[in-house]
């Protein structure tokens, strides 16, 4: 819920600052509030909702699609790199935005189901693309796991792996590190 909207059904600020103290609704971040009941949303709930346009990338979409086992504190989210810096500032949930050009935002975006949501998610050979362009400021052994679970992926597909390098600057990593296993 935003702040106007509960203001047009009668919920002033005083009734919101109650509503905080006694537990029923929290604050996501400025403007933005949520009920806490059995109903509450999940954190991709409030994710979907907040940044429609926002894809599940990195570390996130890596341990939906099993390349990790390693669950990440944040969420990583893929964004336009022309995107406000401060919209993504928020305490619940703590998100990691990638501000990504706007000719290789889409590339390899596919459809998923967290929680029974339906979310922009990037798909298995995206994910290993974005590790590779990342594996020097990357956890090692994570960087590892990723890698060895696509080789071993039955659903992988090795020539889609080297357009979506190829496209995105990391052919001669794909090439070298992955290249090796297939």
């Amino acid at each position: 819920m935003r702040t106007c909207e509960l203001t047009k059904e009668g919920i002033s600020y005083r009734i919101l600052q109650n509503l905080i103290e006694e537990g029923l609704v929290e604050k996501i971040k400025y403007g933005y509030y949520q009920w806490q009941d059995e109903k509450a949303f999940t954190e991709v709930s409030v994710i979907c909702t907040l940044f429609p346009d926002a894809i599940i990338c990195d570390l996130s979409a890596a341990m939906y699609h099993g390349y990790t086992d390693r669950v990440p504190g944040i969420w990583h989210i893929a964004v336009d790199n022309k995107s406000a810096r401060n919209k993504f500032k928020m305490d619940f949930p703590i998100i990691k935005p990638h501000f990504i050009d706007a000719n290789r935002l889409d590339i390899g975006v596919s459809e998923g189901n967290i929680d029974g949501i339906t979310v922009k998610i990037y798909d298995r050979e995206r994910v290993v693309c974005d590790c590779l362009r990342h594996m020097n400021t990357m956890d090692g052994e994570v960087f590892n796991t990723v890698i060895q679970r696509y080789v071993k992926d039955k659903e992988k597909d090795a020539a889609k792996l080297m357009e979506y390098a190829a496209r995105l600057g990391v052919e001669k990593k794909a090439r070298r590190v992955v290249g090796v296993w297939l």
